[in-house]
């Protein structure tokens, strides 16, 4: 998944990218609060607005950071998002599901050949630091 291009929601896309929860409940006020501007009227009027459709550039800032909504109430006007991805650092995503299976198959490698991935880890983390890296 591409990196977010759009101007006025990339502080939404970027809060996103940054939080280390799989879950964030916010209010249209918090949103606001992080872009720095007004929600267009339609947000607070119309449902859809918030709909994980990817024609929409306020949606497009979630998708692209790897969230989806849920669990919208327009009258009390909070919202949910859940993450889907991990954002990467260079902007793009990479699936969870994807990283977990991944992480899944290189455990079985390693199991295979006789080594502890905690102990692997702990070796690796002490020749960092004895390297000074």
């Amino acid at each position: 998944m591409a990196a977010y291009q759009g101007r006025k929601y990339r502080k939404l896309y970027s809060y996103l990218c940054g939080l280390r929860t799989g879950e964030w409940r916010a209010t249209f006020s918090d949103i606001e609060a992080i872009v720095g501007d007004k929600l267009k009227p339609s947000a607070r009027r119309h449902r859809a607005s918030w709909a994980n459709d990817n024609t929409q550039s306020f949606a497009r800032a979630w998708l692209a950071a790897g969230w989806k909504t849920a669990d919208v109430n327009m009258s009390a006007e909070t919202l949910t998002f859940r993450r889907e991805d991990i954002c990467a650092p260079e902007g793009h995503s990479i699936s969870t599901v994807n990283t977990l299976h991944a992480l899944d198959e290189l455990q079985t490698a390693l199991a295979y050949r006789g080594v502890d991935l905690d102990e692997w880890a702990r070796s690796l983390r002490a020749e960092r630091r004895a390297a000074g890296l």
